[in-house]
């Protein structure tokens, strides 16, 4: 090395448009304790001396000419010759540089030019003290090394990188070669890309698929339940092509091969899908990566459907004031208001469910109860609403949510509270009070929250000063609610949600197929037979089946009787009506005497005792095939007085008299007799039909 010259000082360098690329890979890793160099990384050239002074070093080693820049990067073979080691202080410029935390940037370079055996020539360098080069020495010192140190690596012989594979020239620059497995519940809005080539698995259950919308699909859609809906793939799974596309209005709900999308006003993203490329890969549940491998940043997981709260189970719908009564600005803020409600009330597939009815000039429902089960989704859907203007026609809103909100259709679960929230931003344009009886009609719960209130100097613009007293559904406070303004409003979502979720208070969604407490005393004598002991069954179970079983609605219980009781389960062991009929229709027959008094007693007791504070009304019926044992009038005027209405259905040799002396009265409608275990039949409807007269007779 001692035998090799330099160019001579000011010579120009070999090539002046060469760059000093700084790899993009060192970027995020820089670390600089002051602003980089002014002209760091570009080419430049380079002072005859060196001020070695300003180094911190106390040897004055002389002038060093100015080197050529550095050649491309990876390529050491149009690099100079390294220079003499007593022209090159290589153990200065490495100590300045790792006292200037350059260190990260010499590590980068030597694996760009691929001089990894380069660290194992052993640097023991001892620190220089004081160094204080100045940024323009130090962005010359640096550029100087790195050329320097391409020379060494070419010494060493390393062997030359690998070739870059070169990329079809027919290729999709915007698509990975290789779908992307998605899960059968993977949106939309997940895609974040104009053009995807995704795959989707196989055996997706269709009746779990969310689908807005019909050929252009919002966002919020499952793309497998889309590809589904749209024929692209059939149940078997498939590839699918997904194409990124602008917001609209008005998706419409259309079946489409065994999927009813569903219809959504609006929505801020869309995206249509075609079929997409075949591949080897195989489709699965599971989201894996195919274009690189693994790296140490954590898969992000499929989101589970939550339960949500269930401790507040209702079906709510948000009447919001969309007109200029209520203007743009305050518009939003209530919006605002609304998702604070929706956050905190748990929604969930087993809690709350809620939808959006805007009221204006004409109501326009903006989503449905079954539309979102996610409180994240229902906060995107509240933000999309637009403001519509008009006057504030809140009666024709409200009647309109009551009669067209709450079906089966719609999303509306059987037993649950019906609840509309109505905000009123001054007072409406029409009359409330027929809307608010139509709404107790349908049994709706309906909630005014009213902001602020019409001033003194208002009232002769108001229709009806007492509207609020008229549309809620009980006049007892419970039902109203008023905030000042909607400036400040978080404190007064708390108080509004725990009405909401008090589901014993919901009066008018009490009906007498979702407000009752039904047991049923079975006689399991031997006189019976274990056929006609089926045909008891199904009679109770046909019974028990129209009434709306759940936690908060109607309840069930069962016992069979002989000399013995024995309770085969009580109101809260089951609460959906599939598993009540599944046990009522599989209960085993006792065989044995006929002890009906004892077994009255013995369901007072056991059965209705612990359901003392239900709000629900108790009933008792009894079907027996023949005379008791014992006395049968004492035990029953005992459950009446304990407020349980009793029905008695006898069978063959069943006597009258104890029929209508167990039976409540009117005798006449509450005790029912057939010769055959197959009359029992008809008498199904002759019971329902008395459980709800008595119920609606003791709401009066």
């Amino acid at each position: 090395m001692g035998s090799e010259r330099l160019p001579a000082p000011g010579s120009q360098p070999a090539d002046p448009e060469a760059k000093f690329a700084v790899p993009p890979r060192l970027t995020p890793r820089l670390s600089f304790s002051e602003k980089p160099p002014t002209g760091f990384g570009k080419s430049r050239n380079f002072p005859a001396r060196w001020n070695v002074s300003e180094l911190g070093s106390g040897a004055a080693l002389g002038a060093v000419p100015s080197l050529p820049p550095s050649p491309p990067v990876g390529d050491c073979s149009s690099a100079p010759r390294a220079p003499s080691a007593a022209l090159f202080p290589e153990v200065l410029v490495r100590s300045a540089l790792l006292r200037f935390e350059f260190s990260r940037h010499i590590d980068g370079w030597i694996d760009m030019y691929r001089c990894p055996r380069f660290m194992l020539l052993g640097w023991s360098l001892p620190p220089i003290p004081n160094p204080n080069p100045s940024s323009s020495l130090l962005s010359e010192t640096f550029d100087s090394f790195l050329r320097w140190l391409c020379v060494r690596c070419e010494r060493i012989k390393l062997p030359p990188p690998p070739p870059k594979k070169k990329r079809p020239q027919n290729a999709d620059h915007t698509l990975s070669s290789v779908p992307i497995a998605i899960t059968c519940f993977t949106r939309g809005l997940d895609i974040r890309k104009e053009k995807a080539d995704v795959l989707c698995p196989g055996s997706c259950p269709l009746e779990e698929l969310s689908v807005f919308g019909n050929i252009v699909y919002a966002t919020l859609s499952s793309i497998c339940g889309a590809a589904l809906h749209r024929g692209v793939i059939s149940s078997s799974g498939g590839p699918v092509r997904v194409y990124s596309l602008p917001g609209r209005e008005n998706y419409s709900a259309v079946v489409g091969n065994g999927i009813q999308s569903q219809s959504l006003s609006r929505w801020s993203a869309s995206f249509t899908v075609t079929k997409g490329k075949s591949s080897s890969q195989e489709a699965t549940g599971q989201a894996v990566s195919t274009a690189r491998p693994p790296t140490g940043k954590r898969q992000k997981k499929t989101p589970e459907k939550k339960t949500g709260n269930k401790d507040c189970k209702a079906d709510i719908a948000f009447l919001i004031d969309g007109s200029f009564n209520i203007g743009q600005r305050r518009f939003n803020l209530q919006k605002n208001f609304v998702g604070k409600v929706a956050l905190m009330l748990g929604i969930g597939t087993e809690g709350p469910h809620v939808g959006l009815v805007q009221a204006s000039e004409h109501p326009k429902i903006e989503f449905y109860l079954k539309n979102f089960t996610s409180a994240k989704d229902v906060l995107f859907a509240i933000k999309e609403v637009g403001f519509r203007g008009g006057n504030s026609n809140t009666g024709k809103a409200l009647k309109h949510t009551a009669q067209k909100f709450f079906t089966a259709d719609t999303g509306v679960r059987k037993g649950i509270p019906k609840v509309v929230v109505v905000f009123i931003d001054g007072w409406p344009s029409d009359d409330i009070e027929e809307a608010g009886i139509v709404a107790r009609e349908f049994g709706v719960n309906v909630f005014i929250v009213s902001v602020a209130k019409p001033i003194p100097e208002e009232l002769g613009m108001v229709q009806d000063v007492a509207f609020v007293d008229k549309a809620v559904c009980r006049n007892n406070g419970f039902f109203s609610y008023h905030m000042p303004n909607w400036f400040g409003t978080t404190k007064y979502v708390k108080p509004l949600v725990q009405k909401l979720c008090s589901h014993e208070q919901m009066m008018c969604s009490k009906t007498c197929y979702n407000s009752v407490n039904i047991a049923f005393l079975i006689d399991g004598s031997s006189s019976v037979g274990e056929s006609n002991f089926r045909l008891m069954l199904e009679f109770v179970s046909n019974i028990a089946k129209t009434f709306e079983i759940s936690d908060i609605g109607a309840k069930i219980a069962a016992v069979q009787f002989t000399y013995d009781q024995r309770p085969e389960f009580s109101f809260t062991d089951y609460s959906t009506k599939e598993n009540v009929l599944a046990v009522l229709r599989n209960i085993r027959y006792m065989s044995g005497g006929t002890a009906t008094g004892d077994a009255i007693s013995f369901t007072v007791r056991n059965i209705f005792g612990p359901m003392r504070e239900s709000p629900n009304k108790n009933f008792l019926v009894i079907v027996t095939d023949g005379q008791s044992y014992d006395d049968v009038r004492g035990p029953a005027a005992a459950a009446h007085d304990a407020g349980i209405t009793i029905f008695s259905v006898g069978v063959a040799w069943a006597p009258l008299d104890d029929l209508k002396d167990m039976a409540s009265k009117p005798k006449e409608s509450h005790a029912f007799f057939t010769r055959e275990f197959t009359g029992l039949e008809p008498i199904v409807s002759d019971v329902i039909r008395g459980i709800c007269r008595d119920f609606l007779d003791s709401q009066q």
